[in-house]
């Protein structure tokens, strides 16, 4: 379904004058349609509640009540809604949003979990680390991370080659790390299973919308989306990505520092990097 403001924006012509005044309020605050109800949208735009519903219906709702839930689903799947400028009301609370976001993830693990995860990385044949959409800077993040570390660790699929090809031979002594944040393509689904029904140990970095199959894989890690404005915010999956990373390094330690200082002279002997 198209998103609230597209709609209106379709159907903005044939509105009423006090319809209209309904509609740009939307269209310039349209995050604030998941968080009223009809009352208080009537009296924030001068208009009566009957405008208030006449107006979802004239969108094609069969009510009010209609068109918010509506509104909040596109918001819990990650459908970006942009609020009309900047203001106070972003910047602060953006801030607050992403700290608090920080706050449920820690709750949520445990240094026993994270220590877990840290040692399969470790011990693990090979990894290979999969994201597609938003999930891909990610996963480009955590290989770059894990190859300093130790070998063996591929993004998977490269360009121009399929999943399928990549996961062929990986079995028990290997891992996927699998970041899967919403608005997925639609392959997820059979991508898993066939990680599933080939025993391939799966970290499922992910949000609360996959909670149905948290498990079915080897370690889960739900990281918190929300925002105060159109996008969501992506701070605890790469805060939970560089702690992963961190502990692996700490529980290999001798082996993962002298890769990064050979690593180091590589870059030296190369030129590649400025280390000024």
């Amino acid at each position: 379904m198209k998103a609230i403001e597209e709609i209106i924006r379709d159907k903005y012509a044939q509105l009423t004058p006090q319809e209209r005044k309904l509609a740009d309020f939307i269209l310039d605050r349209p995050s604030d349609l998941a968080i009223f109800n009809s009352a208080e949208l009537a009296r924030l735009c001068g208009v009566s509640k009957a405008t208030v519903s006449r107006m979802f219906k004239h969108l094609g709702f069969s009510s009010f009540r209609e068109g918010r839930v509506e509104s909040r689903r596109q918001r819990q799947q990650g459908v970006p809604v942009v609020e009309g400028k900047p203001s106070k009301r972003t910047f602060a609370p953006h801030f607050e949003r992403e700290i608090n976001n920080l706050k449920i993830l820690q709750a949520s693990l445990s240094e026993a979990s994270v220590s877990e995860m840290a040692e399969a990385l470790a011990a693990a044949r090979r990894i290979k680390v999969v994201g597609f959409r938003n999930s891909y800077p990610i996963a480009l993040h955590i290989r770059q991370q894990l190859i300093q570390v130790r070998t063996d660790v591929d993004l998977a699929p490269l360009p121009g080659q399929t999943l399928a090809e990549e996961l062929e031979g990986m079995g028990a002594d290997d891992i996927v790390i699998f970041i899967a944040l919403r608005r997925r393509p639609k392959l997820f689904d059979k991508a898993l299973n066939h990680m599933i029904q080939r025993k391939i140990p799966v970290l499922l970095i992910t949000d609360a919308s996959l909670r149905k199959v948290a498990d079915r894989v080897k370690w889960w890690v739900e990281c918190p989306l929300e925002s105060v404005s159109g996008f969501d915010g992506y701070s605890a999956a790469m805060s939970v990505s560089t702690l992963i990373c961190n502990t692996l390094l700490h529980q290999m330690a001798v082996t993962g520092q002298s890769r990064i200082l050979s690593i180091s002279d590589a870059y030296r002997e190369m030129n590649e990097l400025d280390f000024t």
